[in-house]
């Protein structure tokens, strides 16, 4: 079910409530304390984007495997974005680009049970409608400055939530498989000699060959040499 408010501190902080189970939407006009990745706020018109949390309990799945909830996610975008005729691509972890420019933002929070997870709130933004960006922003991008339209919000929201329980039931099923290949055969700049830059501020460059269930990105360095790495050990070099 959808749970449409007007205003709450952040979308995931509501969705922790257990009043909302497996498969609920808690989707907010206006969010006062909207959270991203690495601490960054997440800002949004009201009324021209999307920010919601999707609740989903995969009691079946290992911790060590975590990741791929979130592959599952990613898929599913990638999916929600190609029935409006959008092609994107998934840039490590989890963020959509279009080209080189940035369509949504993620921040998935996780709660345990043992060796497994129990509860997992997906809170996402996606720029639907929005035309003008704040310049300090890298490289937003919104659905309406791709195609040109404006779209009904609440149809995106609900196409996303088709394609998310129908990725969600190949990856219970066990479908892992095919559920991996679809996430490396969308990476963003996969194969693609790039910089990256370690936290150090330190440069390599290298091509992308595929992720693990785990989470580690494959990356080929320009010696041929394969490395791994977590999230936070490496990052893209966008183009400017």
């Amino acid at each position: 079910m959808i749970y449409h408010l007007d205003t709450t501190t952040s979308t995931n902080d509501d969705a922790r409530d257990a009043r909302y189970r497996h498969g609920d939407i808690v989707w907010a006009e206006h969010q006062t304390a909207g959270r991203g990745q690495r601490g960054h706020k997440w800002l949004s018109p009201e009324g021209e984007n999307l920010t919601f949390t999707m609740v989903v309990e995969p009691r079946f799945l290992p911790v060590a495997e975590q990741f791929l909830l979130c592959e599952a996610m990613s898929v599913a975008l990638t999916d929600t974005f190609a029935a409006y005729d959008i092609e994107t691509r998934i840039k490590w972890t989890n963020d959509i680009y279009a080209g080189d420019r940035k369509l949504e933002g993620v921040l998935i929070e996780h709660n345990y049970a043992g060796t497994t997870l129990s509860r997992s709130l997906l809170g996402i933004g996606i720029n639907v409608n929005q035309t003008q960006f704040d310049p300090s922003l890298p490289n937003p991008v919104s659905m309406a400055q791709l195609t040109g339209r404006r779209y009904d919000r609440r149809e995106v929201l609900e196409t996303f939530e088709r394609c998310m329980l129908r990725r969600y039931e190949q990856l219970e099923i066990g479908d892992r498989e095919a559920l991996q290949h679809d996430y490396r055969s969308r990476m963003y700049a996969l194969g693609e000699m790039r910089p990256f830059r370690y936290p150090d501020g330190s440069m390599i460059r290298g091509a992308i060959e595929g992720v693990r269930p785990s989470g580690e990105l494959i990356l080929r360095h320009e010696d041929g040499s394969l490395h791994e790495y977590l999230f936070k050990e490496i990052e893209f070099v966008l183009p400017q």
